[in-house]
């Protein structure tokens, strides 16, 4: 089955400064996620998967090379452009959750759906969004926890309802940075089951950044870094 290229980057560098050095993190990546599967950016901590992942957010920018969503450049977007990309097109979960801690489960779940939006527009709409949230929550198995706070939830709870906020506003891209690396083995599986599930039953488009080679073989495609550039060519892990 052909994939059309949802996400890609092309000729990637990126390199960060301390003091007066500077710290090369990528050497002209290249990279492409097709639409419908599952794909894997694997590699040890500092090969620079979780960098690349963010510029791919447009979370930062480049020094040099483009990125591109649905044949549309985008690192080099105005910052409105690039604010609307990560709350309507894309969904982003990370390791460490980045739940507001003061907000419930339902209150995080909500968030994306306010911002952009005026008072009166909210106003008007809050009891659908509220509705649309309870029923994430109630997808990814977490309604019971709707009015708990991350502080009164466990890792996969907090990394569940992540998921949930993620999905609001029906991306058609996940982008999942080590979802279970602050997880342990059986609740690490159960997140991993459930993404599968959005992929396989939603035809949801993930990529996904792991250092875990047994995350990795699971994706339909699986590209390895090191040393701020990719090994070789991608890897058709279920055709091997």
């Amino acid at each position: 089955m052909n994939h059309e290229t949802v996400l890609s980057a092309r000729g990637i560098y990126k390199s960060y400064h301390k003091d007066k050095i500077e710290v090369p993190v990528l050497r002209g990546v290249d990279v492409e996620v097709e639409s419908g599967i599952v794909t894997a950016l694997v590699g040890r901590s500092g090969s620079g998967k979780s960098t690349l992942m963010h510029l791919m957010a447009t979370l930062d920018q480049p020094d040099f090379g483009e990125i591109h969503f649905k044949g549309k450049r985008i690192d080099n977007a105005s910052r409105k452009e690039r604010d609307q990309y990560r709350n309507r097109d894309i969904g982003i979960i990370f390791q460490f959750y980045h739940l507001l801690p003061e907000l419930s489960a339902i209150e995080n779940v909500m968030a994306p759906m306010m911002i952009g939006r005026s008072i009166v527009d909210y106003f008007l709409t809050r009891k659908q969004i509220r509705k649309q949230a309870e029923a994430m929550l109630d997808r990814v198995g977490l309604l019971h926890r709707a009015t708990h706070k991350p502080s009164e939830m466990s890792g996969g709870e907090m990394q569940r309802a992540a998921i949930a906020r993620a999905l609001m506003a029906s991306p058609s891209l996940l982008l999942a940075d080590e979802p279970t690396g602050n997880l342990d083995t059986e609740t690490g599986h159960e997140i991993l089951k459930l993404l599968s599930e959005l992929n396989q039953n939603d035809g949801l488009t993930i990529l996904m950044i792991t250092h875990d080679d047994s995350i990795a073989e699971n994706a339909d495609v699986c590209h390895r870094m090191c040393d701020g550039q990719l090994e070789n060519a991608a890897l058709s892990l279920q055709a091997a």
